[in-house]
């Protein structure tokens, strides 16, 4: 057991805790949140004066452990760009857990992170929910896989139809890419149950890998930052009833009331730096707080390593200067990308029963530039 004693406790879904203490038990879960806890003498303590104490940081869209932090051809393994339809592709088998980034992010308080496939193609492969401490990708999986990963915009075009004028040349063409194997799939899995008792339909990997899509069980992922690209994405899930979570949205600021009557997840960013392509340039950190007073509870993303993945506190930090509340930028960071990931019933709140995944900050991160994490916890060990 360990006892965290007289922190600022912010556990995200219950009112902040002053001078407030957090037991961890043996296996590495809350066991207790409160004010001057009674425990025996025994146990270790952390002590945690003057620090926040806050849920371990979760990044809702990263591609961390594919594109290495190191500037190599070798490092980049989070585009299959041998063609745009690539379902069967899985993000699991492409992350580095030695790579530094996982160091980094961890030393800024970032506990989990959502990474998978890039957006070069179409379709692009499944996304997995992982801790980032650990030396084995398969010990350090949350949750496998989360999403299924769909492009719209200059990426796809961008890889394919100005390299020799191979589909999509166009947005129509993406479009249609992205409905005909969502059609194929749907057609596959009819098969499937209509010849169990008689002839086996031929295996098809890409099909097979949307099934859990077109059954709801995964949304696809949708990259998307002009707002076009963005209201074509739901006009295709909406087509195929189909989960879906909105990505980047840059112009989502632009369609806030649509954004919020429609109902998908959002996710703002990467906000730091400059405008690279042409689809970003209404990009602004206004814009989760635009689309929080519309309604939308956002997580804010740093599209690691486009924005490494260690200043995920300093773009939630952003956003609140530019308009967003502080708890919503919290939830934006915490709770939030947990339930997109559907994995909040075991990170992103402090709570009893949760796994001790915690950052013990000397300062507010969002507030204090000079913030930095003194201890780190994942399923309550240190991992600084």
């Amino acid at each position: 057991m360990l006892l965290i004693r007289g922190g600022y406790i912010k556990p995200i879904t219950d009112p902040d805790i002053p001078d407030g203490d957090l037991l961890i038990d043996d296996e590495g879960h809350i066991a207790a949140i409160g004010t001057h806890l009674d425990v025996s003498p025994d146990v270790p303590v952390f002590q945690a004066e003057g620090c926040m104490v806050t849920p371990g940081l979760i990044d809702a869209h990263t591609h961390i452990g594919l594109d290495e932090e190191a500037i190599r051809w070798e490092g980049d393994d989070y585009n299959e760009m041998s063609d745009p339809c690539t379902p069967q592709m899985r993000g699991i088998d492409g992350i580095n857990p030695l790579d530094e980034a996982f160091g980094m992010a961890l030393a800024g308080g970032v506990t989990t992170a959502i990474t998978g496939p890039g957006s070069a193609n179409v379709i692009g492969g499944t996304f997995v929910a992982i801790r980032l401490n650990g030396k084995s990708v398969d010990s350090m999986v949350l949750r496998n896989p989360v999403a299924m990963k769909a492009a719209f915009g200059e990426n796809p075009k961008g890889c394919y139809g100005q390299q020799g004028k191979k589909a999509p040349v166009t947005r129509m063409g993406i479009a249609a890419i992205l409905r005909e194997a969502l059609t194929k799939a749907k057609q596959y899995k009819l098969e499937k149950i209509q010849s169990k008792d008689t002839k086996p339909v031929p295996y098809d990997a890409k099909l097979e890998a949307l099934i859990p899509v077109i059954d709801r069980e995964i949304p696809l992922k949708c990259h998307a930052h002009r707002a076009d690209d963005i209201l074509t994405a739901i006009r295709i899930a909406e087509e195929f009833n189909i989960r879906i979570t909105l990505d980047h949205c840059t112009d989502g600021h632009l369609i806030a009331d649509i954004l919020a009557q429609k109902g998908y997840p959002v996710l703002v960013g990467p906000s730091l730096g400059d405008k690279s392509k042409f689809e970003l340039k209404n990009k602004t950190f206004a814009t989760p707080g635009i689309l929080y007073k519309a309604g939308i509870e956002v997580c804010i993303i740093t599209d690691a390593p486009v924005i490494p993945l260690y200043y995920l506190p300093l773009c939630a930090g952003l956003a609140i200067r530019e308009g967003l509340p502080e708890d919503a930028a919290w939830r934006a960071i915490t709770i939030n990308p947990a339930r997109v990931a559907e994995v909040d019933g075991r990170i992103g709140s402090l709570e009893v029963g949760k796994d001790a995944d915690i950052a013990i900050f000397e300062g507010n991160p969002l507030r204090d530039i000079q913030a930095r994490a003194r201890q780190v916890f994942v399923m309550g060990k240190p991992v600084l």
